[in-house]
């Protein structure tokens, strides 16, 4: 199958096109948000760059879109050809929560898919047919030492976001042992004056961020409103012990066994004295982290729940272009 699919959300593609299909992945000489393609990321081959004025020409099966705008965007480039189409909603709703209408509501001409159950049932997608496919990821490998008395976070845009996804949490945790920030606009966490506790180690590649992160004793995830973070998901692969908001859909993946979770903040902060103080029980609560995220996350069940839905969509666009084209003709009759 080949599938045009923008690199939006990095994380996300970077399990997706482990598939067994061909990706095309728009690019342009400014490599901006439209035209980015692989971004330099070490991808298998069949995640292959195109250029937007080649689309028209390419053969596509279904296109996966991760942002509303590029409905229109992608007829464009097909020159107005019908193809399958399926919407990845990556994320929670942010305002009139629960009677939050998606944009996509009531739709005949494509599949929304959730990353969580929790967004599909905060979504009032109407009439629109819906489906969830929960987060799989590239597994790291349980890297875990927790060598280091400090605990790791992965925030992107921890400024700008603040609230939702809990960085006005850190110097909590902070005052327990020292929290370093990976992420990208982490260079900015200066501005709100948390002191010499929190620290900005900026935005970093996955392979030495895993590795530098599975040193630290713990891995905190403070995010108060986002869909299941990627990188608490991989944190868990890692085999970290893990300290985590009981928000959103964190507690469909994140066994209280794992590490701690919670809403109650200084319930997580004094569990995370006890991993500080217990290395011994910091590597038992990391070993069940893990278990549950290979149970739940492993990328061969998330690529096979693509795979099915793929090939329902595309098989679905088959028989409506066959009816399509059955009216057109007998009309003509």
């Amino acid at each position: 199958m080949r599938i045009l699919v923008w690199h939006v959300h990095g994380g996300w593609m970077d399990a997706f096109v482990r598939g067994p299909h061909d990706y095309l992945i728009p690019t342009n000489v400014e490599r901006d948000a439209w035209g980015l393609g692989r971004g330099g990321r070490d991808w298998p081959d069949s995640a292959i760059e195109i250029a937007p004025a080649d689309v028209a020409a390419a053969e596509v099966d279904v296109v996966v879109l991760q942002r509303t705008e590029e409905l229109e965007h992608a007829r464009r480039l097909l020159g107005g050809r019908e193809v399958p189409v399926v919407f990845v909603e990556h994320n929670a709703p942010r305002t009139d929560v629960p009677n939050s209408l998606h944009p996509f509501r009531d739709r005949d001409d494509l599949t929304i898919a959730h990353v969580t159950h929790w967004n599909a049932l905060m979504w009032d997608c109407g009439t629109t047919r819906t489906t969830v496919i929960e987060h799989g990821v590239v597994d790291p490998g349980p890297l875990y030492t927790g060598a280091l008395d400090r605990f790791g976070v992965v925030i992107n845009e921890p400024v700008r976001r603040n609230r939702v996804v809990g960085t006005d949490l850190l110097p909590r945790f902070a005052s327990v042992a020292p929290v370093d920030v990976w992420g990208i606009g982490t260079e900015r966490l200066p501005e709100l004056g948390f002191g010499d506790g929190v620290v900005a180690l900026g935005d970093v590649p996955s392979d030495p961020m895993h590795a530098a992160l599975a040193e630290r004793r713990a891995y905190v995830h403070p995010n108060r409103w986002t869909s299941l973070g990627l990188s608490l998901i991989e944190a868990m692969h890692l085999a970290m012990p893990v300290l985590v908001l009981a928000t959103t859909d964190a507690a469909r993946t994140v066994p209280a066994e794992a590490g701690a979770i919670a809403t109650d903040v200084e319930e997580l902060v004094r569990a995370s004295r006890t991993l500080l103080e217990d290395p011994d029980e910091a590597r038992r609560r990391g070993a069940v982290a893990r278990e549950a995220a290979l149970a739940r996350h492993a990328l061969g069940r998330y690529l096979a729940d693509w795979d099915d839905l793929l090939d329902d969509v595309v098989t679905r666009g088959g028989r409506t272009n066959r009816a399509a084209r059955a009216a057109l003709e007998g009309s003509l009759r």
